[in-house]
Order: C-alpha cells, then sequence, then structure tokens
C-alpha cells in the first residue's frame, strides 16, 4: 500500500497533528452561516444539456453539463434533497439544481478545502441528530446555516490558516492514495466480474440437442405479490421490494419495515423461506435475490417468489446468465415502464440436469461469486476497508476539542 513512499512516516505525522489538535489547540466553533455566503440554484433538474460546455450540479452524485451558468468562482456545493448532505469542492463556471445549496464567498479565517473537509465528515451526522422526522428528506437553510465549524487558533490567523492548509494537504495526499488503491481494486473486481461472467456462461450455455429443457413452472412454484402498497413502520419484519433484489443476497438491514399485521396480509398466498428466490417484475425486471431466512420476508409489488424443486442456487446462477437473461429480454412487455409478465416468468426456459451436475456447476460458480460480490469477503470487503481508513484518519485529524453550548456562535 505504498509504503515506502507515504507508510509509518506519513501516518506518525498526521497522528501527530491530531494528537496536537486534541490535546488543548484553542478552537473556536463559528456557525457555517458566518464563514459563507449560502445560496440555492434556481433551476429544475432536467434543464441539463448533454452538451452543455459547463458543470451543472443537482443532487446526483456526479455533475451533469449545461449551456449557461450563474457562478464563475471556487465554491462546495451540497445536495439538499435526494444524496442529503453529500459535498462537492468545485473552481470554475457553473449551475445548481434548485434543491442544491451553493457555498460561496469565504470569509478570509477560513481555508476552503479545510470547510470541505469538515463538512464532508460531519454534516450528514449533524443533520440527523437535528431533526425529529424518522427520515430526512431534505435539508433546512436554518440547519445547515448553524452547523459549527471549528477554527483552530482564532486570534492568530496566520498559525490558524497555516494549520488549516496542513490539514488539507495531509487529507488531500490521502484521498489521492485512497483514490488510487480504490481504483485498483475497483479495475481487479471488474475484471472478476467478467471473469465471472464469462465461466458462468461457459459452464450453462448448451448445444442444440445437450441437455433436455423445461419451463420454470415445471421445477418451481412462482408465487406473485400483492398489487398494493402496504403501510410501512418504524421498525417491524422486512418487505423486499424491487430496490432491495440486486447483488444476490438480500440485505435485510436496508429493507423497508411493516408490521406484523401487514405481514400476514401479505405472506397469505406464501410465506417465503430461506433460499427462495425473489425476482423483480417491473422497471429493473429480471433481478434475482436470495432469501435469507425463513418466516422473515414479505414480497413487495411487483416482485415474485419462485420455491425450487431443484437446487435453488443453480436456479440463481442461471437466472444470471446471459441465455436466460436473453430469453427474458425477449419476453419483457409494456412501455416506457418495462414489465416481465407471471406468464413470461413461468414460461422461462431451464436446462434439466440431474443433481449431481448441479451441485458441480453451483460450487465452481459459488466460489467465483463469493469472491465477486460477497460483502464480507474478496475484494468489495477490501475496498471498504479501504474506504473506512480513509474516514478514520480524517476524522481523527478533525478531532478538535467539542464546543460548549455557550460558545457556540449560531447565525
Amino acid at each position: 500500500m505504498h509504503t515506502d513512499e507515504h507508510g509509518c512516516g506519513f501516518l506518525e505525522k498526521l497522528l501527530d497533528l491530531s494528537a496536537e489538535q486534541a490535546g488543548g489547540a484553542e478552537v473556536e466553533w463559528v456557525a457555517l452561516g458566518e464563514l459563507c455566503t449560502i445560496q440555492t440554484g434556481k433551476l429544475n433538474a432536467n434543464a441539463s444539456d448533454a452538451d452543455g460546455k459547463f458543470a451543472f450540479f443537482t443532487t446526483a452524485r456526479e455533475p451533469s453539463r449545461i449551456n449557461r451558468y450563474r457562478w464563475d468562482t471556487e465554491a462546495l456545493l451540497i445536495a439538499g434533497n435526494a444524496n442529503i448532505g453529500e459535498v462537492k469542492h468545485f473552481e470554475g463556471k457553473f449551475e445548481a439544481y434548485q434543491r442544491t445549496y451553493v457555498l460561496t464567498s469565504f470569509n478570509d479565517e477560513v481555508n476552503v478545502k479545510f470547510l470541505y473537509y469538515c463538512v464532508a465528515a460531519n454534516l450528514k451526522k449533524y443533520l440527523e441528530s437535528h431533526t425529529k422526522k424518522a427520515a430526512m428528506t431534505y435539508i433546512v437553510l436554518s440547519s445547515l446555516k448553524s452547523f459549527p465549524i471549528p477554527i483552530p487558533c482564532p486570534d492568530n490567523p496566520e498559525k490558524s490558516l497555516a494549520i488549516q492548509a496542513e490539514i488539507v494537504r495531509i487529507l488531500d495526499t490521502f484521498t489521492e492514495l485512497t483514490t488510487e488503491l480504490t481504483t485498483e481494486l475497483t479495475t481487479e473486481l471488474t475484471a472478476r466480474k467478467k471473469q465471472y461472467n464469462y465461466y458462468r456462461d461457459q459452464l450453462l450455455t448448451f448445444e442444440d440437442g445437450e441437455v433436455e429443457w423445461g419451463v420454470l413452472d415445471e421445477v418451481a412454484d412462482v408465487f406473485d405479490s400483492l398489487h398494493k402498497t402496504p403501510q410501512y413502520s418504524d421498525d417491524g419484519l422486512s418487505m423486499v421490494r424491487v430496490t432491495d433484489i440486486k447483488g444476490g443476497f438480500i440485505n435485510l438491514e436496508k429493507t423497508l419495515k411493516v408490521s406484523e399485521e401487514v405481514f400476514i396480509e401479505f405472506t397469505k398466498k406464501y410465506l417465503p423461506k430461506e433460499n427462495d428466490l425473489v425476482m423483480s417484475r417491473v422497471g429493473s425486471y429480471g433481478n434475482v435475490g436470495i432469501v435469507p431466512s425463513t418466516d422473515t420476508v414479505c414480497m413487495g409489488q411487483n416482485t415474485v417468489v419462485i420455491k425450487s424443486h431443484i437446487n435453488s442456487k443453480f436456479l440463481y446462477h442461471f437466472f444470471q446468465s446471459s441465455v436466460a437473461q436473453s430469453s427474458i429480454e425477449k419476453n419483457v412487455g409494456g412501455g416506457s415502464q418495462k414489465t416481465l409478465s407471471l406468464k413470461s416468468i413461468r414460461a422461462i426456459p431451464i436446462p434439466l440436469l440431474n443433481e449431481a451436475e448441479q451441485a458441480r456447476i453451483v460450487a465452481i460458480l459459488d466460489k467465483l461469486d463469493t469472491l465477486t460480490h460477497s460483502i464480507s469477503e474478496g475484494l468489495p470487503r477490501e475496498i471498504e476497508l479501504r474506504q473506512m481508513q480513509y474516514e478514520y484518519y480524517r476524522d481523527l485529524l478533525l478531532n478538535f476539542p467539542k464546543p460548549e453550548p455557550q460558545t457556540e456562535r449560531v447565525a
């Protein structure tokens, strides 16, 4: 991990600076609204132009393009809804969506990149702790203006800016290293995905007459979901929706919850069991996930549950193959909202292999699948750890003594 060039000495310097800050350096906490001008854009998100000359910041993770600009300056852009609290640093000509906060005209006492790192590290947590709602759906301007920013050595502006600049330098370097390593790992992950896809398709593509074929309805029971939206709860049992079906296994921690009463209503047709398959029917149609445990999930609208009578992991891998996806694509219907009918799902062609051959294929593809897709093993976990390491050292550097309530200046 670039130890020779940026190893122990780099981290020791980072930790020494953090210790100096946490060990009693004088800090004044100043409300964000006192350090800059905060405005919002005025345009709708659909005002973008794919061939535009200038950056157009919406609440999306990446800026769009547009052929006009309102600002020509150094700025911080904060998503006011959607990806709430995400911040970008930009310098030049740009436009902004009406739900994007634009920070400009910064005070002389703050380094703009230092401000960027403070906002990126802590704004979302601050906003979440200052909202009374169960879910934060947008940023209130007064809360944004009152977000506290640490200004070290406020009585010595020169020293203060020097400390801020050194923190920025270290974090810029560490950001570059983390981005470089993450890019390397992502490239490796992309290669592994291609390798998995290649071997999966090799194993699950058969010559004419090589195997006998049936349809899904002959090897599994397919249960449709209720076609209505339930009342969700703050806690309870998991409801799997189309957006939850990605990456294979379903993460129950991220699903919306329903009460036991709603759960019973939505499982009258069938109560999903561990290793059953769930398939999406509308929008992102044809995606498949594996139910992780028995009697814990019910199905949201636009999904089906597949109770397999053969090896369910074999079906899982086959549904992702180019053979199955090609069949699904040929039979999808609808206009702008593509829909996979229950009849089409039950008619998906399935190769009828013996149990031993199914198990052999599953064993091979499970190993590649784990390395490629698992959130706890392989390269995805390594990428996650690198990001966690970056955030850990960033937070150490920004670990200034916390403000007393009576000393915080609020705009």
